[in-house]
């Protein structure tokens, strides 16, 4: 095939520019082993990828997708042999280095998973980049001790992508989940999903914020950050689990120490990126 069809971001100048073109092998970056890509997620990376303030390229013009399923093409690392189906997911995948919205894909091996056989292509993308940031979440939380009878937990941001597989996720396993949502609609849907309460997302932030408030959760499953996570610090339970994972509301957590010395609070980062 002399030319596959991607989707590209430019910029020069003052002047963005972002839809399909026609590419060639030659216009991938470097890499051990090439991937025909079958399906990639959409994500916030992604989002910010496509717009041009967003923060995200670093060099034009690029191919987002910051994470991909496919089956491999060629390869130089023993490890994958073509006809291979695989998953490349974080590490610089539509940062830095051309990611999956193309028809092909060029990765260093160290990036590359084997498709777990329970899994078709579809599904590993259905789950996608969110799935596995809100199983990283769940998993951390209950490591650090974050069982169902310990009371509710709530997920922020939970329309989105990983709020949703994280309501879904805590509810098949006998949490008691409350969502918080911006959107009056989706209301159904997380009730779909499993969700036992509805919050709106303005509920979790007052105008002031206590160092220590009421008592209402066990665990806090957090994508949004800022000013809510610090109302969450504040309003989760005595030894209570807390992950963060997103700065949808900002980079900003203008909290104190009390939620942690004097309630035990813990507050886990979750990165989805190298794990």
């Amino acid at each position: 095939m002399d030319t596959f069809r991607a989707y590209v971001v430019d910029k020069q100048g003052e002047t963005f520019k972002a839809g399909f073109r026609e590419l060639t092998m030659k216009d991938l970056p470097e890499g051990e082993v090439l991937i025909r890509v079958t399906y990639s997620s959409v994500n916030y990376k992604d989002g910010l990828a496509s717009i041009p303030d967003g923060h995200i390229v670093r060099t034009y013009p690029f191919v987002p997708g910051i994470d991909l399923t496919g089956e491999v093409v060629s390869s130089v690392h023993p490890d994958f042999q073509p006809g291979m189906k695989v998953i490349v997911t974080g590490y610089e995948l539509g940062v830095s280095h051309f990611g999956g919205f193309s028809r092909y894909a060029r990765v260093p091996a160290a990036w590359i998973v084997p498709l777990p056989e329970t899994l078709t292509m579809r599904e590993a993308m259905t789950v996608g980049t969110a799935g596995f940031t809100a199983a990283l979440s769940v998993l951390r939380a209950e490591e650090n001790g974050l069982t169902p009878h310990q009371g509710p937990v709530l997920v922020t941001g939970a329309t989105g992508g990983v709020g949703s597989m994280a309501v879904a996720m805590l509810a098949n396993k006998g949490y008691e989940v409350w969502a918080s949502t911006g959107k009056k609609e989706g209301a159904p849907y997380l009730q779909e999903l499993g969700a036992k309460e509805i919050l709106d997302r303005s509920e979790l932030m007052p105008e002031k914020i206590r160092p220590l408030d009421q008592q209402r959760f066990a665990g806090v499953i957090d994508s949004v950050g800022g000013k809510s996570l610090a109302y969450l610090l504040s309003a989760t339970k005595y030894g209570g689990i807390v992950t963060a994972c997103g700065l949808t509301g900002g980079s900003d957590l203008p909290t104190t120490v009390f939620p942690f010395i004097l309630r035990g609070v813990s507050l886990l980062g979750i990165d989805s990126v190298y794990a």
